[in-house]
């Protein structure tokens, strides 16, 4: 699986490449600046048709050149033009490269640095030194207002991954810089309909935090991070990153401040992180969830799914249904008497068993063969869902817990904690996570004033230490992490974005889908991630219109797809 990294490790897997002589602090950020420049015309190949290479590069494709309304090549169009803001550190070293490079593609190129480029580190001034041949550093002012508004292309190479400090004496920088993405502006004396300045971020954009996609804030600024009027970090349409995307990439509000994130390799694939790596959840194992002809159902596990009362059953069957389609050999809703006429009349394949409180779901469960267990969906807050969560618990099957099933131990959520084993999932959205792990749910949303500041990786790590089983801390970056450290991100951002998943229900289908893997066999850990993952995919393959009832449906096709990628 790919990794996700922090900061840290980041800076450890360069310097480790320097000091091992594979490669010099010059050539890494080179080839950052290098990385940056194929991104952006790669994103936007029409940029790259204006401007010959003064560096003897090929001449611009003629289908490319700018035309005028009756569409002949407009000879007197003047070249792009780019403003480059570079910031005191290594991360503005890649912003000088990056600015030599359209240079020298015949771009015009207004350089603007913050802070004093004599108190740049070593590398970076070199770089400087490099750019003072070919042009001049401006001061970065607090108004940049009348460079932008003809500018095609804004690049962000002030603070990448290194910032641990809110913006706040750059706040008007940062306003034009984010206005400008949606200005329209004219170019050569024709407008171009739809057209304003493209934002490029180089690593990570300015006032977003590495390690936890926060924007950092001075304080005073409690709702920052949902307020689009106070600005304090760069919005961009690309983010450029190395080696490997960054926690910050994927976690928090990170995605909405970068735009489309673009990995660019740094050729020191030899160098990798050592321990507390973070990955990215993938299909993994679920090209591998058909079934062969020597087994029975019984060799795909019996799901026990328990229902509430009357007039709150949906969700039992919800979740009860995706354990079935996702391969579990047989489940059974466990139904209250005073609902059994409601679910049996909304079930067929799966089975209906009448169970009324603790006493028959420890009855129910001598039988061997129920060997994983969803509880939560539509459960209900009363005493006897917490009996009978506790019943459940001491008989130590595979479980999920969801919904009631958590929020009944609000009021003490370590008599919950001490009957958990390592065999359970945890499921909270964010209210419910608050519940159980109110100090934590309290840090994660402070305001973030310093960085790395604490993620919802950091939360969710120590909340699975204190509970002693897997916690899956729902959301668009979905994190899972194991009572040891380990731990992923299910991102379901960028081109797998699937915002369709904010329906009545979806939570209680992916509790089904996990229970259903864990009746199959799979482990805590590989059940809660892999479902994560096909939830998400099965809403991407559905789309608008979505409700919870799809998603169960969509996973035939889903599943033929990855048998066909296998």
């Amino acid at each position: 699986m790919a990794g996700l990294l922090t900061s840290e490790q980041m800076r450890a897997i360069e310097g480790a490449a320097i000091e091992s002589g594979e490669v010099t602090g010059l050539e890494l950020m080179e080839r950052a600046g290098q990385g940056v420049v194929e991104a952006i015309f790669e994103e936007w190949p029409e940029l790259a048709g204006q401007g010959g290479d003064k560096e003897g590069g090929a001449a611009p494709d003629p289908a490319d050149l700018p035309r005028n309304i009756s569409g002949k090549v407009n000879e007197d169009v003047s070249p792009r033009r780019a403003v480059v803001l570079c910031g005191p550190g290594n991360n503005g070293g890649d912003g000088f490269v990056v600015a030599r490079l359209l240079l020298a593609k015949g771009w015009e190129v207004e350089l603007f640095l913050y802070g004093d480029r004599e108190k740049l580190p070593p590398d970076a001034k070199q770089n400087c030194k490099r750019w003072l041949e070919l042009g001049v550093v401006l001061p970065l002012e607090n108004d940049l207002e009348t460079s932008t508004m003809e500018a095609d292309l804004v690049v962000d190479a002030l603070f990448g991954t290194g910032l641990s400090r809110p913006l706040e004496d750059l706040g008007q920088v940062l306003l034009d810089i984010c206005e400008q993405r949606a200005i329209g502006f004219y170019s050569c004396g024709a407008q171009r309909p739809g057209a304003s300045a493209r934002v490029v971020a180089v690593d990570l954009p300015s006032g977003v935090c590495s390690d936890s996609g926060k924007v950092l804030c001075e304080a005073g600024f409690e709702g920052l991070e949902q307020s689009t009027a106070a600005t304090r970090a760069v919005e961009a349409d690309l983010t450029v990153t190395f080696h490997g995307m960054k926690l910050g990439h994927v976690l928090g509000v990170g995605p909405r401040y970068c735009g489309k994130t673009v990995v660019k390799p740094l050729a020191i694939e030899k160098c990798h992180p050592t321990g507390g790596l973070v990955t990215l959840a993938q299909g993994g194992r679920g090209q591998f969830l058909g079934k062969t002809s020597q087994n029975h159902k019984y060799s795909h596990g019996h799901a026990l799914v328990l229902s509430g009362g009357h007039g709150k059953t949906g969700a039992a069957r919800l979740a009860a249904r995706g354990a079935l389609r996702i391969g579990a050999g047989l489940v059974t809703l466990g139904s209250p008497r005073s609902a059994m006429y409601e679910n049996a009349a909304q079930l067929t394949a799966v089975m209906l068993h009448q169970i009324d409180g603790a006493h028959g779901v420890s009855e129910l469960l001598e039988d061997a063969r129920f060997n994983a267990l969803c509880l939560g969906p539509g459960l209900g807050r009363g005493l006897d869902t917490q009996a009978v969560v506790i019943a459940a618990l001491k008989a130590r099957r595979a479980t999920v817990l969801d919904a009631d099933a958590l929020t009944r131990f609000e009021r003490d959520p370590r008599v919950l904690f001490d009957l958990l084993h390592e065999d359970c999932v945890l499921t909270p959205h964010g209210g419910e996570f608050a519940k159980l792990f109110p100090d934590l749910a309290a840090r994660l949303a402070a305001p973030t004033e310093t960085g790395p500041a604490f993620s919802k990786v950091d939360a969710t790590r120590e909340a699975a230490a204190r509970a002693g089983c897997i916690v899956l801390f729902k959301g668009a970056d979905t994190v899972i992490a194991t009572p040891d450290g380990g731990c992923a991100v299910n991102s379901a951002q960028y081109e797998r974005a699937a915002p369709w998943l904010a329906t009545a229900g979806s939570g209680d289908v992916l509790a089904g889908f996990i229970a259903g893997l864990l009746a199959r066999g799979f482990s805590a850990v590989e059940a809660a991630k892999l479902g994560a993952w096909l939830h998400v995919e099965c809403a991407r393959a559905f789309g608008p219109g979505l409700i919870s009832e799809d998603l169960p449906e969509q996973l035939p096709a889903v599943l033929r797809a990855l048998e066909g990628e296998g």
